[in-house]
């Protein structure tokens, strides 16, 4: 049974409901749609399941683009009802000719709907006993195909016994051929054998099948040939040492030094320098300004793109169709644009699924437009997708961590931020960035180092904290990582310390035992912060490791409501150039906006994402 039939503005104002369909939601299924389906540009997709306590329902739903009017069918999951898209088209297609901008009230479409709904049970109705009718047709046809194709095999098995007796098989062929006819009312048409060498004679047709000996030897010399040069080259003196000469980039002085440890003195202690005055000031608190030179750009792409709509049609016709404008946009005029835009974002390391996903949910929200006068369906297109991106990568809270810091110390306690992710991506590293960057705030910072399981994990985050002068909480290895987090915060609330950076080990997604007990960690401690690390150079793998930390996450935790991943923190974002899609697939799987970036090796290397520039680079 339907639950519930809605129709409202785009802009969140609720034409009318169905009063026959009172029946009260359980939850809040229309908001969760539009918080993360509809604004999350997934309304590509052809449902929606929500979960209730006690409540599982589906949601469909259809758009009128032209008229900005949202369409949803909510019912319950487990019914299955066939009607329901017929429905909604039904109603669209009723409602649109009724619809005045001005009007709010829309009392006298229940009639309407009656008739409607009335109109689209008895198409189901039919479809069904439609369906059960031809399913007996199907299962004889498949009867008699498999008899057929028993006796076929038996016919086959009798032939090539009367050709091993005695060549008796080929002449039986022979008489099919000429009959044209077999039992089975089948033809068969007699492939050429290939025979190999029978009594040590050669078969014409052996030469397509027999192995060329001659080209085997040419393959051998040319083999032995690179072994000699091999063999030359490698005749070195030995007594030569081979030293690697510093390479000097666009006419630099040479760097005398190649060795930058940490000296060490005739203890054994490490010298380590305090370098938190002289890095200076972090980009995180520095204003990215973006250059408009490359508009004029991206517009001659968007024309190279649509080559393929040009080419169906004629001048006289696209020109009058520019100047006039098109009735409605239809799903055949989009797909060009759309191709040329997906294949672009995978060509910035866009996942193939996302991409997919964004193309389809641009055409949902293009379709039945009317394209405005002076305007080319591909520039229309860009602009969509432009927007659906800014939309996806705006975070939808507030990312302010320092306010959130400062909240937490009027309640005298530690801010604690956990850092995650999967091995090498440059966690520790990056936990000194924003160590660096709080301090620059005049926030007091202690590390907990509760990465027990890699070998020098301890030291470096000790190094680290020893060169910016800020508390270190170890206990060394081999111990239980929540239980050290849990004494960090203790100790870090004892001190006044105002904010706790736990560091943690990293692990593979489908590692179960480490991902339990990153779980057990978050679970004990409730941090305010859980932030997930990934690497800007990962393509598809973001979707997998994002996906499986957040589900791993929720499956492993003994709490009812479950903490996921709050924050990104993308690394290596110097390396990439223009192939920026890790930041867009991974907000988009997770949700979670990008709070940080790193894009360097020293302390100040963290800033802030920038939406404006990540969007142009895509779209460039």
């Amino acid at each position: 049974m339907l639950e519930q039939l809605l129709i409202f503005t785009r802009g969140g104002l609720i034409l009318w409901t169905c009063k026959e369909l009172g029946n009260a939601l359980k939850g809040s299924p229309i908001d969760t749609l539009i918080r993360s389906c509809l604004l999350e540009e997934r309304s590509g997709a052809a449902s929606y399941n929500y979960d209730a306590p006690g409540a599982s329902y589906t949601l469909k739903w259809t758009f009128h683009n032209e008229l900005g009017l949202v369409f949803v069918a909510v019912y319950q999951r487990i019914l299955h009802l066939l009607y329901v898209d017929d429905l909604l088209a039904l109603v669209r297609r009723e409602f649109s000719e009724i619809y005045e901008p001005k009007r709010t009230v829309y009392n006298d479409f229940d009639e309407t709907f009656r008739q409607l709904r009335r109109e689209a049970e008895a198409r189901a109705e039919e479809f069904k006993k439609s369906k059960q009718m031809v399913k007996p047709i199907n299962n004889i046809k498949k009867q008699g195909q498999v008899q057929k194709a028993g006796f076929d095999k038996g016919s086959k098995k009798s032939d090539g016994g009367l050709a091993a007796d005695g060549g008796d098989g080929d002449k039986v062929k022979g008489r099919k051929l000429e009959n044209g006819n077999s039992f089975g009312n089948h033809v068969e048409i007699e492939e050429p054998r290939m025979t190999g060498v029978v009594n040590g004679k050669e078969n014409t047709s052996s030469n397509i099948t027999a192995f060329d000996v001659s080209k085997l030897q040419k393959r051998t010399k040319a083999v032995k040939k690179t072994d000699t040069v091999v063999n030359k080259g490698s005749n070195l003196d030995p007594k030569k040492k081979v030293t690697k000469k510093n390479r000097v980039w666009d006419d630099a002085p040479q760097e005398t030094k190649l060795d930058f440890t940490d000296p060490v003195d005739g203890n054994g202690n490490e010298n380590i320098e305090v370098v938190a005055a002289d890095q200076g000031e972090s980009m995180m608190d520095i204003e990215e300004i973006i250059s408009s030179d490359s508009e004029g750009e991206e517009d001659d792409n968007v024309q190279k793109d649509s080559k393929p709509e040009a080419k169906k049609k004629g001048w006289f016709s696209s020109m009058f169709q520019s100047i006039a404008g098109k009735a409605n946009l239809e799903k055949e005029d989009l797909e060009p644009a759309l191709k040329a835009l997906k294949d672009r974002l995978m060509t910035k390391n866009v996942a193939e699924e996302i991409a997919e996903k964004l193309c389809e949910s641009v055409a949902a929200s293009l379709e039945g437009k009317k394209l405005a006068s002076f305007t080319r369906i591909s520039s229309t297109v860009q602009a969509a997708m432009e927007e659906a991106l800014v939309r996806i990568l705006t975070p939808r809270r507030s990312i302010d961590i320092l306010r959130d810091v400062h909240a937490a110390k009027e309640q005298r306690k530690p801010y604690v931020v956990v850092f995650v992710g999967v091995n090498g991506v440059g966690k520790s590293t990056n936990l000194a960035k924003v160590a660096y960057w709080l301090l620059q705030h005049n926030v007091s910072v202690m590390m907990a180092a509760c990465d027990t399981f890699r070998s020098g994990a301890v030291e470096q985050l000790r190094t680290h904290a020893r060169r910016l002068q800020i508390p270190i909480f170890e206990k060394g290895y081999e111990k239980d990582p929540a239980i050290v987090a849990k004494e960090a915060i203790q100790e870090a609330t004892r001190n006044g310390s105002d904010v706790v950076l736990v560091d943690t080990a990293g692990r593979m997604q489908d590692n179960e035992p480490l991902m339990r007990a990153l779980s057990k960690l978050i679970y004990l401690n409730n941090p305010d912060l859980v932030l997930f690390v990934g690497e800007a150079l990962v393509g598809n793998d973001a979707v997998d490791q994002l996906s499986k930390f957040n589900q791993k996450l929720a499956d492993l935790s003994t709490s009812p409501t479950p903490r996921l991943i709050d924050g990104i923190l993308l690394t290596k974002f110097d390396t990439i150039d223009d192939k920026v899609g890790a930041a867009l697939s991974m907000v988009y799987v997770s949700g979670a906006p990008v709070m940080f970036v790193g894009c360097g090796q020293s302390y100040t290397d963290l800033k802030k994402l920038n939406v404006k520039s990540i969007v142009k680079t895509l779209l460039k």
